[in-house]
């Protein structure tokens, strides 16, 4: 077990470089730059191409490619993201508020999926071809078909109109106000837990189902076990493995891939961030949230392998 966690860690870092390649190329294949976008916009704070070339010494962004990657890496290795190529300020205080945001309403929107797909997809599977299950069938393609923004917008056009009353507008982190906090987070989380539990509660549904036909469940029956316990000492492990990958994943999708949903209920977190970084062509900026982002997804993706010997002890890992 200790070798496999040795070599899951190492390979991390041939991909963690592997991103990080592919997205400074990426930036610098697309057309113009930080300094272009200044100029074509907001009136044009860049009156001739002198102006324009001397502000590129200022960024460093007149050096060789190579140099301008081993420069942005040495800077990676001492945890330092530099600064915005639009703003000035540092990135690290640029990013630090939104992360919170987006963080907090990533782990809620999956805690929201967890809770409805988990008991869900184990009740579709008990009760199969009976009208429950066609109920969290039901339930489950609505939320397939419903995008989260949507049913975003369905929730605050419901509280204005029946209660009378909006969520906050203006975030307030955790740690200033939590009853402040959860009003404005918690329908966000709801809409977008909601969406992303309709693909777990099929998972969960399908998983069920394949393991309560098993021999060993058949025997457990056989010798008159409690179905209750059948369900949560032999079955509900072994079904999890699919459904804990994709609980997983859409997790690290949620931390920067909520942009519209943000947009509807006024949020300002990462996806926002990322959006405008692209548009602003701030190079230094883009990268550090894709980094981020990556960091996220490898960091999970190795938490789950390991969470894999833990919920089934056959796999052995070498």
């Amino acid at each position: 077990m200790a070798s496999y966690i040795l070599k899951r860690l190492l390979a991390i870092i041939p991909t963690f470089l592997g991103v990080a390649v592919l997205i400074f190329l990426l930036l610098r294949v697309v057309p113009g730059d930080v300094v272009e976008a200044r100029y074509m916009g907001e009136g044009g704070q860049f009156q001739s191409q002198d102006q324009m070339q001397i502000e590129r010494k200022k960024l460093g962004l007149d050096q060789p490619l190579w140099k301008q990657f081993v420069d942005w890496m040495s800077g990676l290795a001492r945890l330092d993201f530099g600064l915005s190529m639009w703003t000035g300020a540092p990135i690290t205080e640029e990013i630090k508020l939104r992360f919170a945001l987006s963080l907090q309403l990533a782990l809620m929107a999956t805690a929201v999926a967890t809770l409805l797909a988990i008991p869900l997809g184990i009740l579709a599977a008990v009760k199969q071809d009976t009208w429950i299950d066609y109920a969290v069938r039901v339930f489950s393609i609505a939320g397939l078909a419903m995008p989260s923004f949507w049913l975003g917008i369905l929730l605050i056009l419901v509280l204005l109109v029946v209660f009378h009353w909006l969520p906050p507008m203006v975030f307030t982190p955790l740690w200033v106000d939590p009853w402040q906090n959860l009003q404005q987070l918690i329908w966000p989380a709801l809409a977008v837990g909601y969406r992303y539990s309709a693909v777990s509660t099929r998972m969960m549904r399908s998983a069920m189902l394949e393991v309560l036909r098993e021999d060993y469940i058949r025997t457990a029956r056989a010798k008159g076990l409690w179905l209750k316990l059948i369900l949560s000492r032999h079955a509900l492990k072994n079904a999890m493995l699919p459904v804990l990958t994709i609980i997983s994943l859409e997790f690290a999708f949620l931390l920067g891939g909520l942009v519209v949903t943000e947009q509807v209920f006024n949020l300002n977190g990462l996806g926002m961030l990322f959006v405008e970084s692209i548009a602003r062509r701030d190079y230094t900026l883009t990268q550090a949230l894709v980094m981020l982002v990556a960091t996220f997804f490898l960091v999970v993706n190795f938490a789950v392998d390991i969470a894999y010997a833990w919920l089934d002890p056959r796999i052995r890992y070498r």
